[in-house]
């Protein structure tokens, strides 16, 4: 305990630029110099690192200078990316495989937890572990014990990991898509590496070191800006960071003849800036995103409702109760109901022909021409349940086609095995 905290002194104490020259990092940000700070400091430590940063500002660096500054540094070192090993086998990549546990797996084989055992695993991009593969990623944190795929046999290993996300690692656990509790875990120390866009005083810097570097690869003369490139350059917002501009500088040593790049060559090679967002005024709530599903509900429901209330209407206008409503909730109801979007039925159903004026339409024989069905213009309030609404549809869909399922699943928009599924459910049978 005492030569661990002796050597983060010492470390503490070693001039910064002596760190930024040994590891290569250029740039005298002071949002840079808390990010080396922070990673000189626990180097020396087993602690769980999260590297929180954008694409190309390199995050892996900073991996290994916790590695190369700690007890571990004569331990093997392995950078993974979790996004690009395909989520069928990433467990086998990581953890190891037993023979015969899955098809192709001819010999058992040593995941990376197991080889690097004594030394300290980079898992960059973090956010696109499986959620099964964080579980078994948790155990390792937890207790240092992991499982080979196919096997049930409990192996130790002594790993120190190192996470790096370019995702809100906490917005993906409100989403289900990461585990909380594994979030918690990974981000004993957090370091934040800044975007270049936070970096502008580090811009031309960085673009002189990458200059001279393809000069003497490419036997010729560095690339200079002048005055109004530079400005261009160090206001132009590098969503690719420093990966990006090092291309730039590479394209334009390359490319430029004279290596004396002037604003309008400079802005022929960087790529149109993307238009900013719309940005929410005031307190509106966001936008709800519905499925089609839930649109074609809401406006059947609507429309249900619409008829109702007109049958309501109709059935006191019977009754003598016409001073009930007035001219301009009529007006206000007609408005409301007749909408180019959903034309009204010719005959709705469960209405009676009514003529236009009863009282000069009087007929003995046929007493009941003015009455409508009271059961259905009732104003008793229709179920509103998804359920039962879905049951009615399912139901009217397979009288129209006579029972025959593979068409009324095609009416209803909707796999012939869902349907099949949801006449079970509903036991429509």
């Amino acid at each position: 305990m005492e030569f661990q905290l002796s050597q983060i002194e010492n470390y503490i104490n070693m001039n910064l630029q002596d760190i930024k020259q040994r590891f290569e990092i250029i740039g005298n940000s002071p949002l840079l110099n808390i990010a080396l700070e922070t990673a000189v400091k626990v180097s020396a430590t087993d602690i769980t690192v999260l590297i929180n940063g954008e694409s190309g500002v390199g995050k892996e660096a900073f991996s290994k200078i916790i590695h190369s500054l700690s007890n571990r540094k004569h331990g093997p070192f392995i950078a993974v990316n979790c996004g690009a090993i395909p989520e069928g086998t990433i467990d086998s990549e990581l953890f190891g495989h037993e023979k015969g546990s899955f098809t192709g797996a001819h010999d058992t084989r040593k995941g990376y937890f197991e080889t690097v055992s004594g030394g300290t695993i980079f898992l960059d991009e973090i956010g696109e572990l499986p959620l099964e593969t964080q579980a078994r990623l948790l155990r390792i944190l937890e207790s240092g014990e992991f499982i080979k795929v196919g096997s049930s046999k409990v192996q130790k290993t002594d790993v120190r990991i190192v996470a790096a996300t370019n995702k809100d690692l906490m917005e993906l656990s409100y989403k289900g898509k990461f585990r909380e509790d594994l979030y918690y875990r990974l981000s004993t120390v957090p370091i934040k590496v800044p975007a270049l866009r936070d970096r502008k005083e580090d811009i031309h810097l960085l673009f002189r070191k990458f200059s001279a570097d393809f000069a003497e690869k490419y036997r010729s003369k560095p690339v200079t800006l002048e005055p109004e490139a530079l400005n261009i350059l160090q206001h132009f917002s590098w969503p690719g960071n420093i990966r990006q501009l090092k291309n730039i500088a590479e394209q334009l040593s390359v490319l430029d003849e004279d290596k004396i790049v002037n604003g309008p060559e400079l802005s022929r090679v960087l790529p149109p800036e993307k238009p900013g967002l719309p940005m929410l005024i005031g307190n509106n709530p966001p936008e709800q995103h519905f499925s089609e599903r839930d649109i074609f509900y809401k406006v059947l429901f609507d429309l249900r409702k619409d008829l109702s209330d007109l049958k309501t209407i109709v059935f006191d206008m019977m009754q003598g109760n016409q001073g009930n409503h007035s001219a301009e909730q009529m007006a206000n109801f007609t408005n409301s109901f007749v909408r180019e979007e959903a034309p009204i039925p010719s005959k709705p159903s469960g209405f009676v022909s009514i003529p236009s004026n009863p009282s000069n339409h009087t007929n003995s024989n046929h007493p009941n021409s003015n009455i409508i069905d009271i059961t259905e213009a009732s104003a008793e309030p229709e179920s509103l349940s998804l359920e039962h609404k879905e049951i009615e549809l399912i139901r009217k869909s397979l009288k129209k086609h006579n029972g025959k399922r593979k068409k009324a699943a095609q009416e209803l928009g909707i796999s012939e095995r869902t349907l099949y599924r949801k006449i079970k459910q509903y036991d429509l049978e």
